[in-house]
């Protein structure tokens, strides 16, 4: 993800990246670029000038370019990581709400929250997101052929509607839910999730770290699509813990459709926990290597 600088005359400020094909590095962007104001801002072309800083959300490679060229960076992890060996120009981070035990070495932000954090009053359908980055092929084509009709079709039969966004797959998710009346389909690249969420009747989501922020934040019903590879696995596990986020592994489950209400579901998640300013935060240190260089 690249957003070019409004003037091309100026040396952009800040350089912004992520994987647009992993639904919580784009969010994760998006969520800490509202809080980076008008600030100028560029994709990187040989022919351009160096941007004053970089955010870069799991993008090793180009965080690797950057930091060559002497571009101060923040790189942000959107998964669990090793804390790497210290490097000149380089800030690390990960996104991690402060209530959940962090298993890596780096630095946890805390709750990547949206921007705005209202919902509409008359909501309506069901927002399903899916993750479908770096699963094994054969889950994937497993879960978009078995699971995903019916429960699109049941998001629509229940709440009026189903909202389909995906990060990667977008060919066989729409295969898979074409014949379908009432279903929309949209790559996550391409929307604004955090919108379609505040007009949502109900939000089923990918295990991922992005999906738990968009629902705690605002303290709305969260429901668990099955978990497809290990990373979801284990993210779903550990927050599991914490916090009863139902299952849609049967979509005739009531419990999928009736989640526990928000101070059940959230209640014991306060602000002492996790104030909500994680991208803030973050973004606040984006600001402080404009005006003070690693």
């Amino acid at each position: 993800m690249a957003v070019l600088t409004p003037d091309a005359g100026r040396q952009p400020a800040v350089l912004l990246a992520c994987r647009d094909e992993q639904l919580d590095s784009l969010l994760a962007l998006r969520r800490v670029t509202a809080h980076l104001g008008d600030l100028p801002r560029a994709v990187l072309a040989s022919h351009e000038p160096l941007p004053r800083a970089a955010l870069v959300c799991d993008e090793e490679a180009t965080t690797a370019r950057l930091t060559a060229l002497g571009v101060p960076v923040l790189h942000l992890a959107s998964a669990p990581a090793a804390a790497p060996a210290p490097t000149e120009r380089l800030l690390h981070r990960a996104h991690w709400p402060g209530w959940l035990e962090h298993p890596g070495g780096l630095r946890p932000t805390g709750l990547l929250a949206p921007a705005r954090l209202a919902r509409r009053r008359n909501r309506r359908g069901t927002l399903l997101l899916l993750s479908l980055w770096q699963v094994p092929q054969p889950a994937a084509e497993a879960f978009t052929g078995d699971q995903l009709p019916f429960l699109a079709r049941e998001s629509v039969r229940r709440t009026g509607a189903c909202q389909l966004v995906c990060d990667t797959g977008l060919d066989q998710v729409r295969a898979a839910v074409s014949h379908l009346p009432g279903v929309t389909v949209g790559r996550a690249a391409e929307v604004d999730v955090d919108a379609l969420h505040a007009g949502a009747e109900l939000l089923l989501a990918s295990p991922t770290l992005a999906t738990v922020a968009l629902a705690q934040a605002r303290r709305a019903p969260l429901v668990f699509l099955p978990a497809l590879g290990a990373a979801q696995h284990d993210l779903a596990e550990r927050i599991t813990r914490h916090v009863p986020v139902p299952s849609a592994a049967d979509p005739a489950d009531p419990a999928v459709w009736q989640p526990p209400g928000a101070n059940a579901q959230w209640g014991a998640i306060g602000p002492e926990l996790d104030d909500l300013r994680g991208a803030q935060g973050v973004a606040r240190a984006v600001r402080q290597l404009l005006l003070a260089p690693l």
